[in-house]
This record gives structure tokens, C-alpha cells and sequence, in this order.
């Protein structure tokens, strides 16, 4: 899809809905001097030529049991590539994962309740890949943020 050009309002309007996509459009007019429909009109714009893909609820993984979090690097072993890439898919603790250049094929991110349970998730995908987990998250210092936003 191609993207067209966005201009400065435009800018502020994916910076404000970034950081709070269910602001009513009315808000969002207010603090950008616009009417609620013109926001309307923009957002849809935005949507329409791809700057905007979905919108999310963030959850609190700790709220739902899950104490750890590891970011896990996964070397499929020779000939198992889709394999390992359905496992990772099938396995709803990681909730991220990138596909990378090097030695190692993905990278992971995912939460786990105890060791235990993050034992036995590695010991499932270690059925067709090298798995090191050698990186336990203690803290973010930086969560999930859109790139910068500019006029183009």
C-alpha cells in the first residue's frame, strides 16, 4: 500500500492517538484545534493509507500471574525452519518475535508464570531448535513505542 504525505496536524494527531487510541474525536479536535469531524476525516485518511494498522489494549502481564519474562534467542536445527516457526506461532506465552540475520534465526520475547513453566517452554521448542535463554528480563527501559513521527 502507499503511503502518501502527512503534514504537521497530521503528525500531532498520530503522536496523541499513540499514546491514547480510544480518545474520542472530540478530545483529540479540541487539543488540536480541530472539529471532531475533521479529526474523524484524518484519522480515516491515516487508516486508509496505512500509517495507522490497528489499534490495542495493552494488558499487565503480572495482573495475570506471569512473574517472568525472557527474551529468548532460537536457532532452528537444519531442515526445520517452518516447523519451529509454527511452534513459536503456536505458543501464546511469547508475544513477540523477530526473524534476524546471524547466528541465531528469531528472537523472542515471552512470559512466563515460574522457571517451571519457562522450563517447560523452552523444552518444547528445544524439540527442533538450539534455544538460549541466557537473557531474563529484570526491567524495560524502553516499552513498545511507535518510531518518530514527522512531516513528510
Amino acid at each position: 500500500m502507499p503511503f502518501s504525505k502527512i503534514d504537521l496536524v497530521d503528525c500531532l494527531l498520530l503522536k496523541e492517538l499513540a499514546g491514547r487510541a480510544r480518545a474520542p474525536f472530540q478530545e483529540l479536535g479540541r487539543r488540536l484545534h480541530l472539529s471532531a469531524a475533521q479529526v474523524q476525516e484524518r484519522v480515516q485518511r491515516l487508516e486508509e493509507n496505512g500509517f495507522i494498522c490497528r489499534y490495542t489494549t495493552e494488558l499487565v502481564p503480572e495482573a495475570l500471574g506471569y512473574s517472568l519474562q525472557a527474551i529468548v534467542q532460537i536457532r532452528p536445527m537444519p531442515g526445520r525452519m517452518k516447523p519451529v516457526e509454527k511452534l513459536i506461532e503456536g505458543t501464546p506465552e511469547i508475544v513477540e518475535c523477530d526473524k534476524v540475520s546471524g547466528d541465531d534465526y528469531f528472537i523472542a520475547r515471552l512470559f512466563a508464570r515460574s522457571m517451571k513453566h519457562l522450563d517447560s517452554i523452552v523444552e518444547r521448542l528445544a524439540t527442533d531448535a538450539t534455544i538460549s535463554t541466557a537473557i531474563t528480563v529484570k526491567g524495560q527501559i524502553i516499552r513498545r513505542r511507535p518510531p518518530p513521527v514527522e512531516p513528510m
